[in-house]
């Protein structure tokens, strides 16, 4: 079973659901998490959609944090289906409380999709964060920040997010490689892969060795994914660059984890 953890879906932005789903059926993804954009705090349409196609979807919702009404907003949206909640590492809650949002999704057993710089999850805050609520899976997106464009050096930053391997909680998102390998200057149609893919494979065998694939989910990020490698090489691509991985490996990244973190399978 192939699950995509990271996908958007909108009818105000980016593409409807049905274009999602045309693009799962046609690659064999069997279901997918569908992560509320940023800047959008209403979650009917992605919960209409999980209703209207029963287990393909889950739904991931945003929350305006800064807000006292908060944990009242996310409890009624978890009533109606949410399986769990996108954050900033940064978000922080009104009152003597700054992590009441935080421990109030840990005690809900919601997970937590975190999106943010490499340098926002390398900080000691996020640290401290991440011990204060072992009971709930935090987990990052764009490989906790490695695969943003805006990574100043990633291999000195990758360091920094690794050493949150420690933390049995954490889990990260595997992108597509059009995230960390740009594209050859020719698309020779003899090449397979034609991405620039020195020391990528080795990058990601040491995040694999770190958190071990129990805590490793692919996630294609769905549509923008488009303007890079495409769906269907986001998901064949990576399979591709890890196929020397025992084949139990590459189960867990491509379904199992995320199924057990979202799905609660």
């Amino acid at each position: 079973m192939i699950v995509d953890s990271h996908c958007h879906a909108s009818d105000k932005w980016y593409e409807p659901v049905e274009t999602l789903l045309d693009a799962m059926d046609r690659n064999a993804v069997d279901a997918a998490v569908l992560v509320q954009m940023l800047g959008d705090f209403e979650h009917e349409y992605m919960l209409e959609a999980a209703r209207r196609y029963p287990g393909r979807f889950v739904v991931v919702g945003g929350v305006r944090i800064e807000r006292g009404d908060a944990c009242e907003n996310i409890r009624r949206a978890a009533d109606a289906g949410l399986a769990g909640v996108r954050l900033r590492p940064g978000g922080r809650s009104p009152g003597t409380d700054p992590l009441a949002l935080w421990r109030y999704l840990e005690e809900l057993r919601l997970p937590i999709s975190c999106v943010g710089k490499a340098a926002d999850f390398a900080s000691p805050d996020f640290t401290a964060l991440v011990k204060a609520l072992p009971g709930v899976p935090i987990v990052l997106e764009h490989l906790g920040g490695l695969a943003r464009p805006d990574v100043d050096d990633r291999s000195k930053m990758a360091e920094a997010v690794l050493e949150l391997a420690q933390y049995p909680n954490v889990h990260l998102k595997l992108p597509g490689l059009g995230q960390l390998a740009p594209r050859m200057a020719e698309l020779d149609p003899r090449i397979a892969m034609p991405l620039q893919m020195d020391g990528v494979t080795a990058f990601i065998d040491h995040i694999i060795t770190a958190f071990s694939e129990r805590r490793i989910m692919w996630g294609s990020d769905f549509p923008p994914v488009a303007s890079r490698e495409g769906y269907a090489n986001a998901l064949e691509w990576t399979r591709l660059s890890l196929g020397h991985h025992p084949a139990s490996t590459l189960r867990s990244i491509f379904g199992d984890t995320a199924r057990r973190v979202f799905f609660q399978d």
